[in-house]
């Protein structure tokens, strides 16, 4: 597998949080750049020839983690585009605990800072952006959220292939496998 493309690493977030940033997403990202579904995620480009290495860290991984509450606290602007925040101190330490697995294949933008989010539009002149930003934070209220697992995709030059699934789980209440379905 070596010169594989990129892997990816999102959160699978609760089917009703999902389709709320999905249509969101749809609605407000630039309809030829819109390649990929709404997504919260941990890490950008794992190398793809170190595919079975990371599955097993994220399968060992999610068979010891309970699903986990998301607060999304709000819009903010990305500069030309917007995201919502989503604060998880639990999600922080388990991308934390990643990180480390992961630590010499990690590309420099998923060695800065983690900064959960959700992009829901981008690539947009600053005024959009800042048009949208502001008639977002109309009447918005946090709100919660649940991650239920890790997903795995392969970029595809635009497009993600999605890989696997792993749910998170109490110990010892599911087998682990990385294809079952959420």
């Amino acid at each position: 597998m070596a010169g594989a493309s990129p892997l990816i690493v999102t959160a699978a977030l609760d089917e009703a949080s999902f389709d709320w940033f999905d249509a969101l997403r749809r609605e407000h990202f630039p309809p030829g750049r819109n390649l990929v579904p709404a997504h919260l995620t941990l890490f950008h480009a794992l190398p793809g020839d170190q595919e079975a290495a990371a599955a097993e860290a994220i399968r060992s991984a999610c068979a010891t983690t309970a699903p986990m509450p998301l607060s999304v606290t709000g819009p903010w602007s990305l500069g030309r585009g917007v995201a919502y925040r989503i604060v998880s101190p639990e999600l922080e330490r388990l991308r934390e605990r990643l990180a480390e697995a992961f630590a010499p294949w990690l590309v420099a933008q998923d060695r800065a800072p983690f900064r959960p989010h959700v992009t829901v539009q981008n690539k947009v002149a600053p005024d959009a952006a800042r048009a949208l930003l502001d008639e977002l934070q109309q009447g918005f209220e946090p709100f919660d959220a649940l991650a239920e697992g890790l997903l795995v995709w392969r970029y595809r030059g635009g497009p993600w292939e999605r890989l696997s699934f792993a749910p998170f789980t109490t110990l010892g209440r599911h087998s682990g496998r990385l294809d079952d379905a959420p």
